[in-house]
């Protein structure tokens, strides 16, 4: 049987990729398309909420499918573990299920990986990230996942060493790693990961070129994903053969 989606968000630039990707799956029809603005009340019915609007609206987005007893898969950038703890109560008790995405291109996804793997190793770690100008959150949502996985995987070295943090310059701290966020045209997506040690550093870099193609497989990935969870899903990572021992 096929499932309602409603996609809000839908005349952006990630909702109308998500909602190209999902006229090609099977079992799945978007029915409803919402702005950032619409009436929520437009969710009623449907069996999948696909959430790729702004960070202000996300929040009640998610809310509402909660209220609603609907899975909801959320593309939007701007949630960090802090955030999502907020609606992780009203999701459990209603047995549904809220799977974050910070990003949907596996290149990021494993990229963010492998810096978790080799934070322990490294004292040092900073990540440099890059979105065109007209992107409205900073940090990016990659990089605060980025960061949290970052700081999990380092649990039992303690915070990466920051020094002068209390400098305006030295960038934003997530979950004690420097965050530097670069917002300027003629850029896609961007994220260096930085990590240094004595006499050495080591940098791990995604570039998004072409977002409909990179963000593709993942979408692909999530929905079916998104439709039959339960509980907070963050990450596609736990949508693939990837060992993250941080895993969420």
């Amino acid at each position: 049987m096929t499932k309602q989606v409603a996609l809000v968000g839908g005349s952006g630039k990630l909702g109308t990729i998500i909602k190209t990707v999902i006229d090609e799956l099977d079992g799945f029809d978007v029915t409803r398309v919402l702005t950032s603005s619409s009436d929520l009340s437009e969710l009623d019915g449907v069996d999948l909420i696909v959430d790729a609007s702004t960070p202000q609206v996300s929040i009640n987005v998610v809310r509402a499918a909660a209220e609603r007893g609907i899975n909801v898969l959320v593309g939007t950038s701007g949630w960090s573990a802090e955030r999502i703890s907020l609606v992780r109560p009203l999701v459990d008790a209603a047995g549904t299920a809220a799977v974050f995405i910070p990003n949907f291109s596996l290149g990021s996804v494993l990229g963010s990986a492998l810096a978790a793997a080799a934070a322990p190793f490294f004292p040092s770690v900073e990540i440099i990230e890059a979105h065109r100008d007209t992107k409205i959150d900073s940090p990016s949502g990659t990089a605060v996942r980025t960061a949290e996985l970052i700081a999990a995987a380092r649990a039992d070295q303690g915070p990466v060493d920051a020094p002068h943090t209390d400098q305006r310059a030295r960038g934003q701290q997530v979950a004690s790693v420097p965050v530097h966020s670069l917002r300027r045209p003629g850029v896609i997506a961007r994220q260096d990961v930085i990590l240094s040690g004595p006499g050495e550093s080591l940098t791990l870099t995604h570039d998004t070129v072409e977002p409909a193609l990179a963000y593709a497989p993942g979408i692909r990935l999530a929905v079916p994903f998104a439709a039959e969870a339960r509980g907070v899903v963050v990450g596609l990572e736990n949508m693939l053969d990837i060992d993250i021992r941080t895993r969420s």
